[in-house]
């Protein structure tokens, strides 16, 4: 349920399991709704535009899992107010009063589309603010918002590396059935994203197409999503760290328009726990190289 408020609190959660059944995380980073109300006094456009952006429902379609024994992590304000899929200061130097830091990247793609981690635009387009907000703003949502969390993920992918040797983070997203080009093919159910094998063991990718193409599903890879940040930057194959990201089409398990749980909701939440168990069944041995463990 969409939430309004004063204060993101807690801005994320991170339930882990009394005990780990493999070293697998799976993180919802999108589907945040709750809303600060002055987020919600500044934008040109109303709650339902916002939230266009989000990935509706995801952090409960893995929710069950950290009773099957994996660590789950959800992110609960909404992208649209400050995106941690995106490096820390991917911003837009038009959208903000005040000189931003030199540190800034304000020429990544990203930042042309609208989508930085302070985004400009929804995910169809439509601009947010009605006027420019203060580089202040921006950078105290980075230092409140974006900053802890990247903390907690990596403490979290640090104990699972230091218990187990290796690691896999599965990053959940969900994409519009359909594409804001008309170009653009009919969208696979799953889009599998591994920023073109570098992200994770080959093994992993080619688990989760063969076990969504045995439920059903069909499968696309890295087209048109490849894995953004968070894949990238915390995929490292050869030190044991493995990310795969995961986009499931919306029209799969919800009402896009309405923004309601589908009929078939439960099944996918279901299916979701087949995934899980199918990888950790792959022995961590053949994953490829193991890090030593930290004293």
């Amino acid at each position: 349920m969409t939430q309004l408020d004063g204060e993101l609190s807690p801005p994320f959660e991170i339930v882990e399991p009394a005990v780990w059944r493999a070293p697998i995380i799976f993180n919802s980073p999108h589907s945040g709704s709750v809303y600060p109300l002055d987020f919600l006094e500044v934008s040109r456009i109303d709650l339902a535009a916002l939230r266009r952006s989000e990935d509706s429902f995801m952090d409960e379609l893995i929710g069950d899992l950290s009773q099957r024994g994996f660590p789950v992590v959800r992110v609960n304000f909404p992208r649209s107010y400050v995106d941690v899929n995106r490096e820390p200061y991917e911003l837009d130097p038009r959208m903000f009063t005040g000189r931003l830091p030199s540190f800034a990247n304000t020429r990544s793609m990203r930042v042309a589309g609208g989508l930085g981690t302070i985004p400009r635009v929804v995910g169809d387009g439509q601009e947010i603010y009605r006027d420019r907000i203060s580089v202040d703003d921006a950078l105290s949502r980075i230092e409140a918002l974006y900053k802890p969390y990247h903390r907690a993920l990596r403490r979290l992918i640090n104990k699972a590396h230091q218990s187990f040797g290796t690691v896999v983070l599965v990053d959940c997203h969900s994409m519009p059935s359909v594409g804001v080009s008309r170009d653009e093919p009919r969208r696979p159910d799953v889009v599998i994203g591994d920023r073109y094998g570098t992200s994770c063991a080959a093994l992993l990718a080619d688990t989760v197409e063969e076990s969504m193409r045995a439920l059903g599903y069909s499968v696309g890879r890295n087209k048109p999503y490849a894995g953004g940040f968070i894949t990238e930057h915390y995929g490292n194959p050869a030190s044991g760290l493995h990310t795969v990201q995961l986009e499931l089409n919306r029209a799969i398990y919800m009402d896009e328009r309405r923004r309601e749980r589908g009929p078939r909701f439960e099944q996918v939440a279901a299916d979701f726990s087949t995934l899980a168990d199918a990888l950790a069944a792959v022995p961590l041995s053949d994953l490829g190289p193991f890090q030593a463990a930290a004293e």
